[in-house]
């Protein structure tokens, strides 16, 4: 509290007041240092042409800080919250939280799309340049004000005030591990196949992962990496199986044919093999 009365009487001397009260107002408290706050939503793609040059700077270390950061105090989190849960339920539960989805949605709402500095980015990569913003955000409170204040900063503005993490807890979110369940208790066969591996205009690498269940295509998913294109893949075949009743049928009388085929290889290959005999001497 005094901290900010402060710097609220050294900011009326101040003649560049409007970012310093712009950013009082997403963060809940006076930054020191402005450069870093700036930088922190500087996209690549801005600073492009200055490849080179000293002064070339724009979000993606913060980023990386940022991330770290996050997961950490999350993690601490749902951790005192959920204090009789297991780790598979906290770890669902952090990856929620923390997930691109959640920071693009906080990103937005805190005002950050308004802020952020970048050319023009192709649809992909716009679904994650506010997550990536808001994670160096929290790199900048870092290095500006410590770890006390990042905390403060997660906890009370972003999920206190914008995410209901009750809700969040009981959503499905591994598509994946879900997708797999459900073909084992259906003993259906099920790929997960990388069927093309590119990068975008801004040299970030796009993955695109076919899910094929008894060699139908059931989903196809793009991302940044493998992990999360198959995430995209599984979800989409999910609803396709969900919302189809007649896939459903024709898995299972592919499944079937295959057991079929599968047995009848075997006995055919039993058939062919030579009989051992023995010879017995009188």
């Amino acid at each position: 509290m005094l901290d900010n009365t402060i710097n609220t009487i050294r900011l009326f001397f101040r003649k560049d007041k409007e970012p310093y009260c712009c950013f009082k107002k997403i963060l809940g408290f006076y930054p020191h240092n402005l450069a870093l706050y700036e930088e922190a939503f500087i996209h690549k793609s801005y600073t492009k042409q200055l490849k080179g040059k000293k002064d070339y700077k724009n979000n993606e270390r913060l980023e990386f800080l940022g991330d770290a950061i996050l997961d950490s105090i999350v993690a601490e989190f749902v951790f005192l919250k959920y204090n009789t849960k297991q780790e598979g339920f906290l770890t669902n539960t952090r990856s929620k939280i923390v997930k691109r989805g959640t920071l693009n949605k906080v990103g937005k709402e805190i005002g950050l799309d308004k802020l952020i500095k970048f050319t023009t980015l192709n649809n992909t990569h716009n679904n994650y340049i506010l997550g990536n913003a808001f994670e160096a955000l929290i790199g900048a409170i870092y290095l500006d004000r410590g770890y006390k204040y990042c905390k403060r900063f997660i906890l009370e503005k972003m999920i206190a005030e914008h995410l209901n993490i009750d809700k969040m807890a009981k959503e499905e979110v591994n598509f994946k591990s879900k997708l797999i369940e459900w073909t084992q208790k259906n003993k259906v066969h099920i790929e997960f196949k990388l069927v093309e591996q590119s990068k975008d205009e801004e040299n970030n690498p796009i993955f695109e992962t076919e899910v094929r269940i008894e060699n139908i295509s059931c989903g196809i998913g793009r991302g940044f990496s493998k992990r999360e294109s198959q995430q995209i893949a599984a979800k989409a075949a999910h609803h396709f199986i969900k919302s189809d009743n007649e896939i459903k049928l024709n898995l299972q009388q592919l499944k079937e044919e295959r057991e079929a085929q599968h047995g009848n290889s075997e006995e055919n290959s039993k058939a062919q093999q030579p009989t051992n005999s023995v010879a017995v001497s009188n």
